[in-house]
């Protein structure tokens, strides 16, 4: 399986970021992931790696670049459940400094990069993302509607807030296929309601489900969220969202330069 390590030109720098993709010649449908709060690590140049196995080219970038290259702060292997408030006491300036104007100026700047890609397909491409990075997929779907054709988010942070620009209130002009998949105190049943009638209203195609037994990170098996069952599930939803929406991640038949 082939990796790259590659430097993404935004506003404000370089993004260092990681990228897999098949290795036989051919153009892939890519695909944009957006790390979780804990950052651009090992458990997910893994999640990229066995995503591109299926056919996607995969991006994936250190969203904190601005602070510097991943990991940005030290981690630990394991992330335990006591070591959890520690690590996030260190991480929370850079999840408050990713402001929506950023996240939305590196977005433009990640699909361009992404598109621009030699081994990746023409034609629309999915975001996924986990945690904080589910938030900043729903923000680019709705941003680029023209551009992206499915979308995924798991575990996600606020999706529905109070906010003028709380993901929500921005989904009008989103056309990508969604699929959320929520560990059970994500966001409350009033919130999912308010976040279904956003979508519907959208007429966006999407679903939104409750991954029984779970808390929040559940995808991620460096850390103690980890459910196993509830991971297999999310590849159970997202790889038939991406087949549906992307042609299935088989090559174009063109050879890429």
């Amino acid at each position: 399986m082939p990796t790259k390590t590659l430097q993404i030109p935004t506003a404000d720098g370089q993004a260092d970021s990681f990228a897999a993709f098949p290795d036989d010649g051919e153009r892939h449908p890519g695909v944009l992931l957006y790390m979780d709060a804990i950052g651009l690590r090992p458990e997910l140049e893994a999640r990229a790696r066995d995503l591109a196995g299926h056919g996607y080219y995969v991006l994936v970038p250190n969203l904190y670049y601005r602070h510097g290259p991943a990991p940005v702060i030290e981690l630990p292997e394991r992330i335990t459940t006591e070591m959890r408030p520690a690590v996030f006491a260190e991480l929370m300036p850079l999840i408050r400094a990713h402001t929506t104007e950023r996240a939305l100026g590196d977005a433009d700047a990640y699909l361009g990069f992404l598109t621009a890609q030699p081994e990746v397909s023409a034609g629309p491409v999915g975001v996924i993302g986990y945690c904080m990075g589910a938030v900043l997929a729903m923000r680019t779907a709705s941003a680029h509607p023209g551009r992206v054709a499915a979308v995924a988010g798991f575990h996600p942070g606020p999706l529905v807030t109070e906010a003028p620009d709380s993901p929500h209130r921005l989904v009008a002009e989103l056309t990508a296929e969604v699929h959320l998949g929520l560990a059970e105190n994500d966001l409350s049943p009033e919130g999912i309601i308010e976040l279904g009638r956003a979508l519907d209203a959208a007429g966006a195609n999407h679903s939104i489900e409750i991954y029984p037994g779970t808390v929040h990170g559940f995808t991620m098996s460096d850390t103690d969220a980890y459910d196993p069952a509830a991971a297999r599930r999310q590849w159970d939803r997202l790889l038939p969202l991406l087949d549906r929406a992307l042609a299935g991640g088989r090559g174009s038949g063109v050879k890429s330069a």
